[in-house]
C-alpha cells in the first residue's frame, strides 16, 4: 500500500510544495537523451513531475502509480492528456515496448522484501523492449542518512494557495537495518488537523543491487553519483539483456 503522503486526498496535494526543487530530474532527462529513448515508463510516477516534462519534450510517456490521489494531482498537470496515467504498479503493466523505465525519488527503496523487489524488476523487464534501459536512484547505506533525519526534524511551514498554512515535521521511528522507518506529520493551521504519514525504506548496498538486477535479466552499464546529492546516492543505469 502506498504511504499516506501519496495516497491521502488531503496530503497528496502537499507533496510537490514540501518536496521543493526537483534538481534530481535533470539526471533522468539527460539519461533519456543519452539512450535515445522515445517511449518512457515512469514507475512510481507520483504527482507526475518527471512524466509531464518528458511528454513536453516530445516523448511518449506512461506513468504508473498505486496512489490514486497522487495520480489526480498528476492529471491536473496534464490537461491535454499527453501522458498515459495508469493506476497500479510495475507488476500490472501491459507490454509497452518502452525504451527506458525510470524510478525517481528513491522509489526503488520502497520494496521491502526480496520478493516484491524481484517482482517489480520482472514487471519492468517485461514492459521494456529488448535491450531497453532502466534508470533509478537509491541512497547509499554507508552514508547513514537516517542519522541526519533523526538529528533534524526538518520542520517547515508553508502557506499554500487554497489550503492555507501547513507545518510539516519528521521523526525517525525505527532503525532495524536494512529497514528504516520514519514519520512525517502535517498540521493544517486552518482547522488544527494533524495528519501523519509513516514510511519504511530498505537500504540495499551496491553489490546487492547489482546482483538483483542480474538475477532479473539486466546488465548494469553504469553506477553514477547523483549530481544533486553527491556522495549520498547511486544512480544505476542498466540494460535489459534480451
Amino acid at each position: 500500500m502506498p504511504d499516506p503522503i501519496f495516497a491521502h486526498p488531503r496530503l497528496a496535494p502537499l507533496y510537490d510544495a514540501f518536496d521543493g526543487e526537483r534538481d534530481d530530474l535533470t539526471t533522468y532527462l539527460a539519461i533519456a537523451d543519452e539512450v535515445g529513448a522515445t517511449r518512457v515508463l515512469d514507475v512510481g510516477c507520483g504527482t507526475g513531475a518527471l512524466a509531464v516534462v518528458l511528454a513536453e519534450r516530445g516523448r511518449t510517456v506512461v506513468g504508473v502509480d498505486p496512489a490514486a490521489a497522487s495520480l489526480e494531482v498528476a492529471r491536473a498537470k496534464d490537461p491535454d492528456g499527453e501522458v498515459t496515467w495508469l493506476h497500479g504498479d510495475a507488476t500490472t503493466l501491459p507490454a509497452l515496448e518502452a525504451d527506458l523505465a525510470v524510478m525517481t525519488a528513491n522509489v526503488a527503496q520502497v520494496f521491502l522484501t526480496d520478493e516484491d523487489w524481484s517482482r517489480t524488476l520482472q514487471g519492468i523487464h517485461a514492459a521494456l523492449r529488448p535491450h531497453g534501459h532502466l534508470a533509478f536512484e537509491t541512497r547509499r547505506p554507508e552514508r547513514r542518512a537516517w542519522e541526519d533525519w533523526a538529528a533534524d526534524p526538518a520542520e517547515m511551514t508553508l502557506d499554500l494557495p487554497g489550503i492555507g498554512a501547513v507545518t510539516q515535521w519528521r521523526e525517525v521511528t525505527s532503525v532495524d537495518l536494512p529497514l528504516v522507518s520514519f514519520r512525517h506529520s502535517y498540521r493544517f493551521h486552518a482547522d488544527g488537523t494533524v495528519l501523519t504519514s509513516d514510511s519504511t525504506l530498505r537500504f540495499r548496498d551496491r553489490d546487492e543491487m547489482e546482483a538483483t538486477l542480474a538475477a532479473s535479466g539486466f546488465r548494469v552499464l553504469d553506477v553514477r553519483d547523483a549530481p544533486d546529492r553527491p556522495g549520498r546516492e547511486f544512480v544505476f543505469l542498466a540494460e535489459r539483456t534480451t
